[in-house]
């Protein structure tokens, strides 16, 4: 029998809900979908609270993409999309949910997720995602002042470390700490994920360690994110979301360069297109239960 080959860059999907939340004495109940270019994300809240959420893969149907993560969401909760009074659709694929009552852009999800997160200090923030890393500058209200975005190339966003992934042979939740293992290498000098892997290879037959080449590339990552941040120009509180935040050694070498600490969060930081998209579900839902009160 053919050994399956191991797919390091492949992120686990997964899944949960709050055992101890009664969503059947909800009043008003919410789901955010956020359909990116590598994964999908639905959360579900009762009344602006998290009770479930699931995280998957976007396969090439993106409304099918949406379906089976509102689907995994709702795993072993007794709860059936016909209990949901309101939902959001987010993200690249936000226009192709099937079940969507409305779709607002990622831009503006991720900065009322951002403030869920982190709290309403923040005013900065970075997304990190699959395809694109953008710059969202908010006020105190979390309306979103400016934005920049740098989608030219996949080396400094999800994509370019699944190909560094496969490349090395490392898993891809390990990249950020393995990257710290060695001294700081100059960066890649490539901007594009494909000479950037050539490089990598030339290294790697160099004599170059694993993790000495992870080190180069995870530097030249964090430079390009930096060069983006200072052209939109950073305000405190900062704040990191999506896929790539979940990497120390990205994370670090950004804080270092920047001299700033980014803000901390005990939720998950790829969640957060959804949640901002729940809590629009919950104004429009709200809002729309009101007018109807008023024409009755």
């Amino acid at each position: 029998m053919t050994e399956q080959k191991k797919e390091f860059w492949r992120w686990k999907e997964y899944n949960w809900h709050d055992p101890g939340m009664d969503w059947k004495k909800a009043g008003v109940i919410t789901c955010g979908i956020d359909v990116g270019s590598v994964s999908s994300q639905c959360v579900i809240m009762c009344d602006g609270k998290l009770y479930a959420f699931a995280s998957i893969r976007t396969g090439s149907d993106s409304p099918n993409s949406a379906l089976r993560a509102l689907g995994r969401a709702l795993e072993g909760t007794g709860m059936t999309p016909d209990n949901i009074h309101f939902t959001v659709g987010t993200g690249y694929g936000r226009v192709n949910v099937p079940f969507a009552d409305k779709a607002i852009t990622e831009i503006s999800c991720h900065a009322r997720g951002a403030g869920f997160m982190y709290g309403p200090s923040v005013r900065t923030i970075l997304d990190m995602g699959g395809q694109d890393c953008k710059v969202i500058n908010i006020d105190k209200n979390g309306k979103v002042l400016s934005f920049i975005m740098n989608d030219k190339c996949a080396a400094g966003t999800g994509r370019g470390l699944e190909v560094f992934a496969d490349l090395l042979g490392i898993p891809i939740e390990e990249l950020g700490e393995r990257s710290l293992m060695e001294d700081e290498p100059e960066p890649v000098s490539s901007t594009c994920v494909v000479f950037a892997k050539s490089e990598a290879t030339r290294l790697l037959r160099s004599g170059w360690p694993k993790e000495r080449v992870l080190a180069a590339y995870c530097s030249a990552m964090a430079q390009r994110v930096i060069s983006l941040l200072k052209r939109s120009g950073i305000y405190k509180d900062f704040a990191i979301t999506g896929g790539i935040a979940k990497n120390i050694g990205i994370v670090s070498r950004l804080e270092k360069g920047l001299g700033l600490t980014a803000l901390k969060t005990t939720h998950d930081t790829q969640l957060a297109g959804a949640i901002g998209a729940a809590l629009f579900a919950l104004s429009l839902a709200s809002g729309a239960a009101g007018e109807q009160g008023q024409s009755n």
